[in-house]
């Protein structure tokens, strides 16, 4: 008779994800995986026939992880601060699954940021519809320009270079979707692009 696997597929990708929670994507190796779970590298292979096939597993679990968090913001009083202020405590709390996301460039494995973007956009859509009156489109471009907002403060946080408390991000993302809001709202042609910019800016800058 075979030998019985020890480890179900689910384990094994959970065990490649804690390896990149603790030293990132590129630590994915057989070996790695292997210790963590405590074992000789052979169960990984009885699942997975390279080490390609499980990263592209670990991205599915890290996208999981993160929507999460976002599930969690869209429950709070204010839905959509609360998806930027969970943004950010997502990487926080999850540097490495949010470098996975977010900053690793897309290959056969991993998708990157506009894959992520694209699916953090699903997710929110309807929220912002709702909430804000907003046809599918402007939701996305509004969810898309308030996302490199929260994109620039989680970037500043995985490398250890944020100058910004939490609650001055919080008036950054408040400021920033009112502005955006108010634009949609009532600038003609903004949400698609077609309003005079130069009539307006002009109009602005003499009050």
């Amino acid at each position: 008779m075979p030998p019985k696997v020890k480890f179900q597929k689910e384990e094994i990708v959970a065990a490649a994800l804690e390896v990149v929670r603790k030293k990132g994507i590129d630590a994915v190796t057989a070996r790695e995986v292997a210790a963590e779970l405590g074992v000789s590298p052979r169960p990984i292979f009885t699942w997975f026939t390279t080490m390609e096939q499980l990263k592209v597993e670990v991205y599915a679990m890290a996208k999981q992880r993160y929507q999460a968090y976002i599930e969690t913001g869209l429950k709070g009083p204010v839905p959509f601060l609360g998806v930027g202020q969970q943004y950010i405590c997502f990487a926080k709390e999850e540097p490495e699954l949010y470098k996975l996301l977010f900053l690793t460039k897309p290959d056969e494995a991993v998708g990157g940021a506009m894959d992520a973007l694209h699916f953090s956009q699903e997710l929110v859509r309807a929220s912002i519809m709702r909430i804000y009156h907003m046809d599918a489109a402007t939701a996305d471009k509004y969810f898309r320009n308030l996302w490199l907002v929260a994109f620039s403060f989680a970037t500043l946080i995985v490398t250890d270079d944020c100058p910004y408390t939490d609650a001055q991000m919080s008036a950054v993302f408040t400021e920033m979707s009112l502005a955006y809001c108010k634009a949609f709202k009532e600038v003609p042609g903004f949400a698609t692009g077609d309003f005079d910019k130069d009539a307006i800016f002009g109009a602005l800058v003499k009050k």
